[in-house]
């Protein structure tokens, strides 16, 4: 696969109205491989010449109706075949998206990047079920028809954790409804995305519908400002999404988020230990924690605690921390060395929580952003480790008394996204998935998600849904039309009010 960044050329460029383009400014960033701290490829910072010339490429090829006037069926053909083409480089953009994130081989070739595939080729069946209500008479003489609309050119923002599929989160169903898209991934994993939008020009998708920036903070909000972007996705941390929100309130663009989390992990003594200690350390140490879905808070109850801690933190020491490209690897290092740090604040500032496992980085592995899988406990329930988004390997340990506390425990953060309860009683299983105030409630597990079902967040978690029918719902406007159908001279409205003149 030739791709945008290699070795030898060592610049990736950005893709704006189908040709690639450096920054008239030539503010340039390095990649770095997280695992070994070696540069993989240098960025261009996208200046607002280049966010412009984007913006006015997906405004063209929106207008021209070059994408959007096609029909359900063509639509659906090329982002078939771009699914395809995907699927035949999977080695290749696995390759790619481990050395850009540091996150395991196997994760990324077996999970992350099969799972985009699916979901491209999900929306590709769903350009051809997008409909509106069916036509009826709501009053007397008319005929009322919902059609649903592409919103026009938009903007989506992507982060560092799931580049790959995040971006086909975003770009499946944008371009499914008939959008154009600028899409920005991190500047810190750019790769697979540029891969991905020249993979979307060799399956025919018209130029300018697709069009990729690099950057940071800057070059984001030059975008999510731009007055002719009519819509933001945006998933990434919620103190960002709240500058993005002001950012677009001058021009009331339409809005996407998907924001932090804070998943509770409720297990009752009933549960089957033995699975929820192996979901917990799924849930929990996946990509190295940084998952906005992940197992952070292990609300356990007390007659099982003793027997699901020592469990957990014996199956937590089996959990292989090293280079993410050789295949027993179960989990890589942090994305980036300020990452890392981060991380490391949390567990400094909490100075009455023990450390049960972790804490620190393996002595064995000399470069690279790694941490040790960690497991706390005695946080209190109002401390930063339980309430905030650490995003990193780091566990809290909780006890509860009975359910209704359980309940009250995991409803009590800022966050909605996803959480999960472990018991074997359905009735049980049934009132506190309801009581749970998240998007996705799993029952006997943790983390799966299919492309047919929603996936959003409560609170302040974000609105709006990604996969499913729902996100394509997300990319559209609803347009009443309104049909005379007596063929019939009406009088003007205000003569049934004030009277006929005449």
């Amino acid at each position: 696969m030739a791709t945008t960044a290699t070795a030898k050329s060592r610049t990736a460029k950005m893709m704006v109205g189908g040709k690639w383009i450096t920054s008239a400014k030539g503010h340039t960033r390095d990649i770095i491989n997280p695992a070994n701290e070696e540069i993989i490829a240098e960025t261009f910072d996208a200046s607002p010449l280049e966010v412009n010339q984007a913006v006015a490429a997906a405004k063209k090829a929106f207008e021209s109706g070059a994408w959007s006037g096609k029909s359900p069926a063509e639509r659906a053909g090329l982002l078939l075949k771009w699914s395809s083409l995907i699927e035949e480089h999977l080695a290749e953009l696995a390759a790619l998206e481990s050395a850009n994130t540091g996150k395991p081989m196997k994760l990324a070739k077996d999970g992350d990047i099969p799972f985009a595939v699916d979901n491209l080729r999900f929306f590709a069946g769903g350009c051809r079920l997008l409909e509106g209500a069916a036509s009826s008479e709501y009053s007397a003489g008319y005929t009322s028809l919902l059609r649903r609309e592409p919103v026009g050119p938009v903007a989506l923002i992507a982060p560092w954790n799931y580049p790959m599929m995040m971006a086909a989160w975003k770009l499946g169903p944008a371009l499914a409804a008939g959008n154009t898209a600028v899409i920005k991934p991190s500047e810190l994993t750019p790769l697979t995305t540029l891969e991905m939008a020249r993979l979307a020009l060799e399956a025919g998708i018209p130029e300018g519908v697709i069009n990729v920036l690099t950057g940071a903070e800057e070059t984001g909000r030059l975008l999510t400002s731009h007055p002719d972007i009519r819509m933001i996705s945006f998933t990434g941390d919620t103190e960002t999404g709240k500058k993005i929100m002001t950012q677009a309130a001058p021009s009331v663009k339409k809005l996407h988020f998907e924001l932090g989390g804070k998943a509770p992990f409720v297990v009752f003594e009933d549960a089957d230990i033995a699975a929820a200690v192996q979901g917990a350390v799924v849930g929990a140490f996946v990509n190295c924690g940084q998952d906005c879905t992940a197992a952070t808070r292990l609300y356990v109850q007390e007659g099982a605690l003793k027997k699901f801690s020592e469990a957990f933190l014996r199956e937590v020491g089996k959990i292989r921390v090293g280079d993410p490209s050789k295949p027993e690897t179960d989990m890589g290092p942090l994305v980036c060395s300020e990452q890392r740090d981060r991380v490391e604040g949390f567990l400094q500032r909490a100075k009455t929580a023990k450390i049960l496992a972790g804490g620190g980085r393996p002595k064995s592995l000399k470069k690279g952003f790694y941490m040790e899988p960690t497991v706390v406990q005695g946080a209190a329930q109002d401390s930063e480790l339980v309430q905030r988004e650490i995003f990193g390997p780091v566990v809290c340990l909780l006890p509860f008394k009975d359910e209704g506390e359980a309940v009250a425990l995991a409803n009590d953060v800022p966050y909605g996204l996803a959480g999960s309860v472990w018991t074997k009683d359905v009735h049980k299983a049934f009132r506190v998935s309801s009581a749970l105030r998240f998007g996705t409630v799993w029952i006997n597990d943790h983390l799966p998600l299919c492309s047919e079902m929603p996936h959003g967040g409560f609170k302040q978690s974000g609105s709006g849904k990604d996969m499913s029918k729902y996100a394509l719902e997300e990319y559209t406007v609803a347009k009443h039309v309104m049909i005379e159908t007596t063929g019939a001279a009406r009088k003007p409205w205000h003569y049934s009010v004030f009277g006929d003149p005449s």
